[in-house]
């Protein structure tokens, strides 16, 4: 009966370890799995001493004098069954110290224990969500690169994809021999993703540089640390540091490895938000193309200049396929809601948000989104307010907490509810404002204008002011941010709406509003929109 316990027991963990993870279950579950197939055993062993099977059915072991050595095995094989238990039971339940919490991904999930990583590694028909195939890779550390490699190509076997010359070239080539370099480009590229997070895009940003320290010659970091730099240039921090940096990391990266479709992709991004060359960008973008054939960040980067050119068909079709390349990521989603919303198409815009909306519920971004669509088509604020109420129900970082109450002040002047609005700006510290770019000249700038439609002209005034001086201080740092300069760049800017005439304002615009679109030429086509 024990022989047999064992057989099945063995059968089922093999059974449960191939089909929990295509079910999508917890590892946990296939842990408690064990710990009770474990825990089972001594019963069945207590069940066997017990009792025989004969022809004539289950009956009762008849008592034998034993000798006393074999009385002294068997307490010994109890005991040693409940040690061997307890020290499995051990290790599926108990913590180890060194062990790192297992990642779960699309279709791998990574787990180290000191120096070894087990890779389960799944094949997953993203926009069906089958589980085409699944395999577990058990090796040591200073073996990472070749089961990337192995990896890779099992992926190409079980697809009966061909691979071009460079694209074989590519998966067999390591991108640097120092192991501890590798894992902070991981973690660095992990938290690039992360673009509502200023926190993070500035660990990611420490991270890359430490992988570039501990490998100089690391051409893949290299290059995406630079693209990180051109992130910054359009969403964050337009300095001219930056935009040196972004170009001479690029260049840095093609030097080291001419043929690296990254390096393009960074030289690319370098021209486009750098230097606002869209031509050389589109050149850079359709040679990385042709190297990374099926990455979708490429045709998300044709289509956003594609839109800033106004070719809106071919933006659009770009951009649907950079979403059907990735269907699990919401950026490409979201940028294709943009390219609706900004041509009035708000069936296609909503339909296309609430794809994204599917695959991540809280979204702060998407959720904004949703609700900017159905205030500009409709001049409904009950779906921002569904949103508020969502975002409440999750943790959020002080730079969350800072956007939701930027936005919720938004709404409620929107809807003409001042009172609600002034006490949502007030409701942050300055500090707190400030750890934004924009935060505090945003925070002042509400106060100054609920305290205007509350007939309080003298606290309008001080706020407005306070805002005024935020912004030149922004402006002084990041002088090329043209979302900032447009509300900056004299008596027009909004924080001056409460300190200067009509006419006057009128005239700064026609002095200085023109350099701002300049730099930014699609934006006129959208303000205007």
């Amino acid at each position: 009966m024990a022989a047999a316990y064992i057989i099945a027991a063995g059968g089922i963990i093999q059974l449960a370890s191939a089909a929990f993870p295509a079910w999508e279950l917890p590892n946990w579950t296939l842990r408690v799995l064990i710990v009770c197939l474990l825990m089972g055993f001594p019963v069945a062993l207590m069940l066997a001493w017990a009792f025989d099977i004969t022809a004539d059915g289950i009956q009762a072991t008849p008592d034998v004098a034993a000798p006393r050595t074999h009385r002294r095995r068997n307490v010994f094989m109890l005991v040693a069954t409940g040690v061997i238990m307890s020290a499995s039971a051990g290790f599926f339940l108990l913590p180890r110290v060194s062990a790192h919490k297992c990642d779960k991904s699309i279709a791998v999930l990574p787990c180290r224990i000191g120096n070894r990583v087990r890779v389960n590694v799944q094949l997953i028909n993203a926009e069906t969500d089958e589980h085409m195939w699944a395999e577990d890779y058990d090796r040591d550390l200073t073996d990472v690169f070749a089961i990337q490699t192995d990896l890779a190509q099992q992926i190409v076997r079980e697809l009966q994809a061909k691979l071009s010359p460079s694209e074989k070239a590519q998966i067999e080539r390591k991108p640097t021999e120092n192991g501890e370099a590798y894992l902070a480009f991981v973690q660095a590229h992990n938290l690039s993703h992360a673009i509502e997070s200023l926190e993070k895009l500035k660990q990611s940003e420490q991270l890359y540089q430490r992988a570039i320290d501990l490998d100089p010659k690391f051409a893949l970091a290299i290059a995406r640390y630079s693209q990180l730099q051109s992130w910054f240039l359009n969403d964050v921090e337009r300095t001219p540091e930056r935009v040196e940096k972004a170009r001479t990391l690029a260049e840095q990266a093609m030097q080291l490895q001419p043929d690296l479709p990254e390096a393009h992709l960074a030289l690319g991004f370098s021209y486009y938000y750098g230097d606002k060359n869209y031509e050389a960008a589109l050149r850079e973008f359709e040679i990385a193309r042709l190297g990374l054939p099926n990455e979708s960040e490429v045709y998300l980067a044709i289509g956003a200049i594609q839109r800033r050119q106004g070719k809106w068909a071919h933006s659009i079709a770009n951009m649907e396929k950079a979403a059907s390349l990735n269907p699990k990521d919401t950026w490409a989603l979201q940028n294709l809601t943009y390219n609706y919303s900004i041509l009035r198409n708000y069936d296609a815009a909503n339909k296309t948000v609430d794809r994204a909306l599917a695959l991540d519920p809280t979204a702060m971004e998407l959720l904004g989104v949703k609700s900017s669509l159905a205030i500009a088509e409709k001049g409904d604020f009950g779906v921002a307010e569904t949103g508020f109420e969502a975002l409440e129900s999750i943790p959020m970082t002080n730079e969350q907490k800072l956007r939701t109450a930027d936005a919720r002040a938004d709404v409620f002047l929107l809807e003409r509810r001042y009172s609600d609005g002034l006490r949502e700006a007030e409701s942050l510290s300055d500090d707190q404002a400030a750890s934004y770019p924009t935060g505090l000249w945003s925070k002042y700038y509400h106060i100054g204008f609920a305290r205007r439609a509350l007939e309080d002209e003298s606290g309008a005034r001080a706020a407005f002011l306070k805002a005024k001086s935020a912004a030149e201080e922004q402006l002084k740092r990041t002088p090329d941010v043209a979302k900032l300069r447009i509300h900056c760049a004299g008596p027009e800017s909004k924080p001056n709406l409460g300190l200067v005439t009509k006419r006057s304002a009128f005239s700064g615009f026609n002095r200085q509003g023109r350099r701002k679109f300049s730099v930014e030429p699609a934006l006129v086509w959208i303000n205007r929109s």
